[in-house]
């Protein structure tokens, strides 16, 4: 079963309640990350795992009323969170995602897990280094390298983070990277902080096409370079 696991919470430091901010009329943060993600070729079963902190009943209370997977784990331990996810839903790959990315690119996604699946690699992203844009991060994972992190690193921010022990650790996995021939990553429609946010209202309200690509934000931005100015303080 390859899963992707969202991880979310309303507790962020920089931007608190980002998961449930609105960036439509009818749509949240989350309901992008989920419904872009719906739109991969190759992803057989998508779970929202968040914490089960009272904060974040109104993130478990909306995705219910949405009818989508949800699973409630560790606050700061999120690599427990997600084991018992996968654990829970009989994943062999997970693919992680984070609610951070609502512009999230289901052609991206499905071409880090395309070469996790024919490498029979341990752990593949599109980051290591980096070519393509902020807001487009993808990681892949078989459930054993997950368990194995799990139950080796006793490391704070490696349990915080979920991946950093696997790249940190190429002696012990099997890793790969996905990059493109143009570098894009000066781009950035992740959402950190409320700059971010304003530009991710805009792209999403300004491109009515599901899902929307990487090529249609660049497409808007090379029409409107001032949209650049919005975030580019964060860049």
């Amino acid at each position: 079963m390859i899963t992707c696991i969202i991880q979310a919470r309303m507790g962020s430091i920089r931007l608190p309640g980002k998961t449930m901010e609105r960036i439509t009329k009818d749509k949240r943060v989350i309901d992008f990350v989920v419904e872009q993600l719906k739109f991969s070729k190759i992803i057989e079963k998508i779970i929202v795992a968040i914490p089960d902190s009272i904060e974040d009943d109104v993130t478990y209370n909306h995705l219910l009323s949405k009818k989508i997977q949800t699973y409630r784990g560790s606050l700061k331990n999120v690599l427990d969170r997600y084991y018992q996810c996968a654990k829970n839903a009989s994943s062999s790959v997970i693919v992680r995602v984070t609610a951070d990315c609502p512009l999230i690119d289901p052609e991206i996604v499905d071409k880090v897990i395309t070469k996790f699946i024919k490498n029979k690699f341990d752990y593949v992203s599109n980051t290591h280094p980096r070519t393509f844009p902020y807001g487009t991060e993808t990681e892949v994972f078989s459930f054993n390298a997950l368990e194995k992190a799990w139950n080796e690193t006793s490391n704070d921010f490696d349990r915080e983070h979920v991946t950093p022990y696997f790249y940190k650790n190429p002696n012990k996995f099997s890793i790969g990277n996905v990059i493109q021939e143009k570098n894009q990553s000066n781009y950035r429609w992740t959402i950190d902080y409320n700059e971010d946010l304003e530009l991710v209202k805009y792209i999403a309200n300004n491109i009515i096409k599901k899902p929307i690509l990487t090529s249609d934000i660049i497409n808007l931005i090379i029409k409107n370079p001032n949209l650049l100015k919005i975030n580019e303080s964060h860049n």
